[in-house]
């Protein structure tokens, strides 16, 4: 087994894993089959699993989504690809109105246990119709569960445990982690949905990051830690289900919070986190909790422009600095 694996393999080989496991698990999208993917994160499923398994589509989000929705409920397993986060939009309808309420509406007599996987996020100066993160739009709809792994191990054990939920499950894969390395995952790697991490220690105050966030919330924490500021890191992974435990369990000793989202601060999941601490763990808290994410525009093509309206060390570290000292 190789020392290191790219976030991109480790998606391909997160699939992989499990079509090899379960027959009834196939894959769709464009350019998925022969292509390897866009961003070659389907790269060997083709050679391995042949179009039986691996459907190239036409560029329609909403057959894609609409006949994985089928296929889902007749007893498939799917995992379907949007391109990009952003054209979620032109499949809202399944995604928002019609995945996530089957089994509710039939009484359990159906359940449509689907992944829809999407390449997600910014920092990579793709303009503004294709580098938003929108796990925000996910987290406004009832019976949607979201994954955002960070690492290449986390993307292939949060991809076992998606493709085996007998709920929908969207699936976010940062576009600005696919060529990071990182540790390969055991053999039969699960990484339940639901669980956050605590990847560094900290008793001063705790980041809470997600995705492309993590790796920056923890290049904050070192910088913070030369002058004297122990911060605590959580990849929150999910946020439904939402590990709410432990970045409570953060703040029983640190007793400051920041997040740190990518999502635009008008309706991002920070303010859904926050709500849950004012609720149950206002008195754990000595400072007002604070939220790092993106301004609320559409994002822009310079990199230097982009840099301004999504986080970065400098507004996080600069956070941290001014709650301390409160």
């Amino acid at each position: 087994m190789a020392d290191v694996i790219t976030y991109r393999q480790a998606v391909a080989e997160g699939i992989a894993r499990e079509m090899r496991r379960d027959p009834a698990v196939v894959c769709l999208g464009e350019d998925i089959g022969a292509a390897g993917g866009v961003f070659k994160t389907t790269a060997g499923l083709h050679e391995e699993f042949g179009s039986g398994r691996v459907w190239d589509t036409p560029i329609s989000e909403q057959a894609i989504v609409g006949a994985a929705m089928g296929a889902a409920m007749t007893g498939m397993r799917p995992v379907a690809e949007i391109m990009f986060s952003d054209f979620l939009a032109c499949c809202w309808d399944y995604l928002a109105n019609e995945i996530p309420k089957v089994r509710y509406m039939t009484g359990g007599q159906v359940t449509v246990p689907l992944v829809v996987r999407t390449a997600n996020g910014g920092g990579l100066g793709f303009g503004a119709q294709h580098s938003q993160a929108t796990e925000n739009w996910a987290l406004t709809v009832p019976g949607l569960k979201i994954a955002a792994p960070a690492t290449p191990a986390d993307v292939i054990g949060m991809m076992a445990a998606a493709v085996r939920s007998d709920d929908p499950v969207v699936f976010f894969e940062h576009k600005g982690l696919l060529a990071t390395k990182g540790p390969p995952a055991p053999p039969d790697h699960v990484v339940e949905l639901g669980q956050a991490a605590v990847l560094r220690e900290g008793d001063d105050v705790t980041l809470v990051a997600l995705a492309s966030m993590v790796p920056l919330a923890l290049t904050a924490a070192e910088r913070l830690a030369e002058e004297g500021i122990d911060a605590e890191v959580i990849d929150l992974r999910c946020l439904v289900p939402l590990d709410a435990m432990t970045v409570l369990g953060s703040l029983a000793k640190t007793s400051r919070l920041v997040t740190v989202e990518e999502n635009p601060y008008q309706g991002g999941w920070g303010g859904t986190l926050v709500s849950i601490v004012a609720d149950e763990g206002f008195g754990l808290l000595d400072a007002p909790v604070r939220r790092v994410a993106a301004a609320c525009v559409p994002l822009p093509f310079a990199d230097v422009l982009e840099a301004e309206v999504i986080p970065t060390v400098d507004k996080v570290v600069a956070k941290v600095r001014d709650l301390t000292t409160y």
